[in-house]
């Protein structure tokens, strides 16, 4: 063979072999991004594995709006042919979740959806249940744990929107002006705080508007009772009230339906469930409140956890994945201590032309 072929020769071997190199590089990334987890890589299965253990960690087992909202998501799992776990304390606390979450843990399961009675107290035993391998979906109510463990927020409504319109709604009932006050849940609650948040820079656009005092209820009815009434007293010009929990509105409503007299200077409204809220818009005890359907809410996240526990929806900002009957979804970015999130929609407004249409 001449120098000249060999030459050639030598240039076809080494540039196969710079191929191959290339090759073998590319295929080392892949698997590197794809072992990085769903928040770099977008979901490459299409389909809901069957026989998923999904447990539901509602704030506590007897609040009425966290019944309906954790039915929506048997609904879910049982529509894809895995297994739903409800389980939780009665109280609204970190510390009555933390043996349900270690449940999970035992159990093997492959995601958990939680509504967090707490933003932090959680995190090391989700991050627990995280390292064995449980995807982690928050409803209703987020964590803040940081990066780890990664998870996804199934937002009810914009979180602006709903204290937004909680104050415009309150503002258009008493001409936008008088001293009002809040009736929310525990004080340690992620959803509250933010929509109080946005409550209070609402009421900016309000000057005749005084916020005199915010009250927790801790969603017990006799706590609620307690603290509206010490509320009542401390103000007995209040104008109106908002309460952004289902539990404080049906219990502040019960009073003022049996306490008629304070109609005439005080408004109620806020958050609540039309089952337990329509007697009340009948008889002008309420005029208008609003909430979004928890069964949907329920129904959402549990399709969220079945996703993520497939690997067919991500944390992957801008991806989508297909919650039944409730159509696609797309995962929005991060954003201030909220991590990837979801949506459900717009809250719905209630009153005495609507609220019959709705059982929940």
């Amino acid at each position: 063979m001449s120098m000249r072929n060999i030459g050639a020769v030598s240039r076809k071997v080494t540039g196969v072999l710079a191929l191959a190199l290339v090759a073998t590089l590319s295929a080392a990334c892949a698997s590197s991004t794809a072992s990085t987890g769903d928040q770099t890589t977008a979901p490459t299965a299409t389909t809901i594995k069957t026989g998923l253990l999904v447990y539901f960690i509602p704030k506590d087992t007897q609040n009425p709006y966290e019944v309906i909202a954790v039915q929506g998501g048997k609904k879910a799992v049982q529509e894809a042919g895995g297994k739903a776990v409800v389980s939780s304390g009665t109280q609204d606390t970190a510390a009555a979740q933390i043996p349900s979450i270690q449940a999970a843990i035992q159990a093997h399961a492959n995601a958990i959806v939680i509504a967090g009675n707490d933003p932090s107290a959680l995190c090391p035993a989700l991050n627990q249940a995280s390292n064995a391998g449980i995807k982690i979906v928050s409803f209703d109510s987020d964590i803040s744990c940081g990066t780890s463990p990664n998870h996804l927020f199934i937002n009810q409504a914009n979180t602006e929107n709903i204290g937004t319109s909680e104050v415009d709604l309150l503002a258009k009932e008493i001409g936008s002006k008088g001293q009002i006050a809040i009736l929310s849940a525990e004080a340690s609650a992620t959803n509250q705080n933010a929509w109080i948040g946005y409550m209070k820079q609402e009421l900016r656009k309000y000057p005749n508007m005084q916020l005199v005092s915010t009250v927790y209820g801790n969603d017990d009815p006799a706590t609620s009772l307690t603290v509206l009434q010490g509320l009542l007293s401390a103000y007995p010009n209040l104008a109106g009230i908002i309460s952004p929990t289902t539990v404080g509105i049906s219990t502040a409503a019960q009073y003022l339906d049996t306490h008629k007299s304070l109609l005439a200077h005080l408004t109620l409204t806020g958050l609540g469930l039309p089952s337990q809220m329509k007697s009340y818009v009948h008889d002008g005890t309420v005029k208008e409140f609003e909430l979004w359907d928890p069964s949907k809410l329920g129904y959402l996240a549990g399709y969220a956890a079945l996703g993520l526990a497939s690997g067919s929806a991500s944390l992957l900002a801008g991806s989508t994945f297909k919650a039944g009957s409730l159509g696609s979804y797309k995962v929005l970015a991060a954003s201030g201590t909220t991590g990837p999130s979801v949506v459900l929609g717009p809250p719905t407004v209630f009153n005495s032309a609507n609220v019959d249409q709705y059982n929940f």
